[in-house]
């Protein structure tokens, strides 16, 4: 049975809850580290991600004027049909991107997610996906890292939008080295067949818009390549959803 003292218990074991969260263990700013209640503080959320620019539609590089492509996509288009990001991979934002991928700081995942969402409703020629695929991870990268950061932010990612899961819909059929550790010319020929369609799934992709979701694109070469195997099972569109990209250098 409650007794009339309960109440009075519960509220004051919350408040303590409170008080230890905000003085004995307080959060920081994962960029600054100041002391605040959220993973960024307000002044480096606007410094650092407050920031929208001009940006090819089609593959989310930096442009300098009003053009909707820029000349690598009019020269060449990639198999996916649209890009949108949430900033670009720069000091010192780059960082944060770094610690979910390497340190498995997972909080950082439903940051990521709201800032891509934000970036997705100010996008002018947004058109929503059926279902998200996040970029998977080959097995043995998986066991060793122990977690997919491109699945942990598309969990949050289609809350906020709204649109089905499908984080098994593509296979990695082939173990990679990092892009990161390739020269340019190295990246496209290192992800050639690469990926594939889980069969289970395959009847998902028949006219479908498919929404790729990943932590970060340098080259586009690894969303190319799973744009063209969810292509080659059907789907007639695929827009790529990534937290940060890499400016051209």
């Amino acid at each position: 049975m409650r007794t009339a003292t309960q109440p009075r218990l519960d509220a004051a074991s919350q408040a303590l809850r409170q008080w230890l969260g905000a003085t004995v263990l307080p959060a920081q700013c994962a960029l600054c580290g100041i002391g605040c209640p959220e993973v960024l503080c307000p002044p480096c959320r606007a410094q650092y991600l407050g920031l929208l620019r001009p940006r090819c539609r089609q593959c989310a590089n930096p442009l300098d004027d009003v053009a909707l492509l820029c000349g690598r996509c009019l020269h060449q288009r990639p198999a996916y049909d649209a890009t949108v990001t949430a900033f670009d991979y720069a000091a010192p934002v780059d960082q944060l991107l770094l610690q979910l991928k390497f340190g498995a700081r997972l909080a950082l995942a439903p940051l990521f997610a709201q800032l891509l969402h934000v970036a997705i409703q100010q996008h002018a020629a947004w058109v929503a996906p059926h279902l998200l695929c996040p970029v998977p991870l080959g097995p043995a990268r998986l066991a060793q890292r122990g977690y997919n950061q491109a699945l942990e932010i598309a969990r949050p990612l289609a809350r906020l939008l709204d649109v089905q899961l499908q984080p098994r819909l593509a296979l990695r059929v082939r173990e990679t080295p990092a892009q990161s550790g390739m020269a340019p010319q190295e990246r496209q020929a290192n992800l050639a067949h690469a990926f594939a369609i889980a069969p289970e799934h395959a009847a998902l992709l028949q006219g479908c818009h498919v929404g790729i979701v990943d932590d970060v694109m340098s080259s586009g070469h690894t969303v190319n390549a799973l744009a063209a195997a969810c292509k080659g099972a059907g789907a007639a569109r695929v827009s790529i959803l990534v937290v940060a990209r890499t400016p051209p250098h």
